[in-house]
């Protein structure tokens, strides 16, 4: 069985956001008893990752420890027509990736304890996302 859905994730500002229980809103039901689930966002300024779903301080910090990795206003950047956060951004999109593959086990989505699904926002004010799911499973 493949299903697939397109869904939209409300605007948000930059920073790291924890949409988790957006996305399982988002697909399907019943998710098959097993197999995998792939996201990719349709966008070339933010990304997708899964990290620490309990603790606040990581969503900020993994702020932080990207607007210091990759800076705005560099002197070298060409591509400044849309705004100094813009090629930052894609810069950023390209080292934390814009797709992940999940496993889904006994029906629903077999994250660790403390892992959720962050929604990576690289722009000051990027607006809605659009997220291609598909799932593969039996």
């Amino acid at each position: 069985m493949i299903q697939q859905v397109e869904f939209r994730l409300n605007a948000r500002p930059r920073g790291f956001h924890l949409v988790t229980s957006e996305i399982i809103a988002a697909l399907p039901r019943p998710l098959p008893k097993y197999g995998i689930l792939n996201l990719f966002v349709k966008h070339t300024s933010c990304g997708l990752s899964i990290n620490e779903n309990a603790d606040p301080d990581v969503r900020t910090d993994m702020n932080e420890i990207f607007n210091r990795l990759v800076r705005e206003g560099e002197p070298y950047y060409d591509h400044t027509f849309e705004g100094l956060d813009d090629m930052p951004a894609h810069a950023k999109s390209t080292l934390c990736g814009v797709s992940l593959t999940i496993p889904i086990s006994q029906g629903r989505l077999n994250l660790g304890t403390w892992q959720g699904v962050y929604l990576c926002e690289f722009r000051d004010h990027g607006g809605p996302r659009r997220v291609v799911a598909t799932i593969i499973g039996e």
